[in-house]
């Protein structure tokens, strides 16, 4: 496990201690209009003297624009480069944050407080950040590590049903890719009645294990864009034509979308195919589509920054418990995907 990474039982306490530790010039404090309400009580007696800067939450607001409205407030509040920036929030916070923090005066320390299911288990481990732009997921970004990632699961306890859901679809992911003897064990349980603390537990030490070994993804860290390639392109288009779905749900279509080509391919059986979806459905429902869609969200797959020219590169399954990574697929390959997940 990374030693940047805290699972904390009292957040406040743990922050006191770290920032008594780095005595850094100034702090300033980034929430959106939910985390500033119901998570920023719970670590502000903990922290050093700051500033809070508010920006609007939602997947529509991770751009340009509200970065700029952040880069203004750090200039305004004079950071200097042995400031930090303290970010409360999920996924789409803590990349967009993190890249504010990393690009600002050429780079100046961060760190985590990950409220979300979604940002513990995934997207506050291994230092991408990132922003959208005209519409393509994460288009421009960095790489940098935060100087701490603080994980409490109280904050859970703060989120709605459709939050912890969309989390659980990188949760299904790192198990269908690296624990198959887990997949069985979730598989048997509803939503409600997973093992939360033991899934976090696996999900950040398989990633934090992956990041270690492939900091910068040239390859063993591809795996963990399994359900993306299909699933960032469907959230893409859905989010362009105001249909907005959560990331998770997303990348829950985007796992049935790649299992049905890695099934075509041989790489995943007939059975396995149909639990994954019969789950993953059963969990998360589907995402209404229409035929005329999946060529657009097809064209869409072609931009996925984890391509290579005019090739669309996916993670295919084999089996249940590993991956294949960097495996060329087709956009009528996307299509037939789409055309299975609409009728399953």
């Amino acid at each position: 496990m990374s030693d940047n990474i805290l699972f904390s039982t009292d957040p406040a306490a743990d922050l006191k201690s770290f920032f008594l530790q780095k005595k850094y010039s100034k702090l300033t404090v980034l929430c959106d209009e939910n985390t500033l309400q119901h998570c920023y009580p719970l670590v502000q007696k903990g922290l050093p003297e700051h500033q809070v800067i508010k920006v609007s939450s939602g997947e529509e607001h991770k751009n340009l624009d509200t970065c700029q409205a952040i880069w203004q407030g750090l200039t305004d509040q004079a950071l200097d480069r042995h400031a930090a920036l303290l970010v409360i929030g999920g996924g789409v916070l803590g990349d967009m944050g993190g890249f504010c923090a990393a690009t600002y005066k050429r780079g100046i320390d961060f760190i985590l407080v990950s409220t979300t299911l979604l940002a513990q288990v995934d997207s506050s481990i291994g230092g991408k950040l990132g922003i959208d732009f005209n519409h393509f997921k994460n288009h421009i970004g960095v790489f940098q590590l935060p100087a701490l990632t603080l994980l409490h699961d109280g904050f859970l306890k703060t989120l709605p049903k459709n939050e912890l859901r969309s989390g659980f679809a990188e949760i299904i992911k790192h198990i269908l890719i690296s624990d198959e003897v887990l997949w069985n064990e979730i598989k048997g349980k509803s939503f409600e009645d997973q093992d939360w603390k033991k899934l976090i537990h696996h999900s950040v030490s398989f990633k934090a294990g992956v990041v270690t070994e492939d900091p910068r993804e040239q390859g063993l860290r591809k795996i963990l864009n399994t359900g993306h390639t299909i699933g960032h392109a469907m959230e893409s288009y859905l989010l362009n034509t105001g249909n907005k779905v959560m990331h998770g749900e997303a990348v829950a279509a985007g796992l049935i979308a790649e299992a049905f080509i890695a099934q075509q391919r041989g790489l995943l059986s007939q059975a396995q195919l149909t639990e994954i979806s019969k789950y993953i459905i059963q969990v998360f429902g589907k995402i209404p589509m229409k035929a005329e869609d999946e060529a657009e969200i097809a064209r869409l797959a072609i931009q996925d920054k984890k391509n290579k020219g005019n090739k669309i590169l996916c993670v295919l399954l084999e089996g249940i418990g590993k991956a294949r990574w960097d495996c060329e697929i087709s956009p009528e390959e996307v299509k037939g995907a789409l055309t299975f997940y609409r009728s399953v």
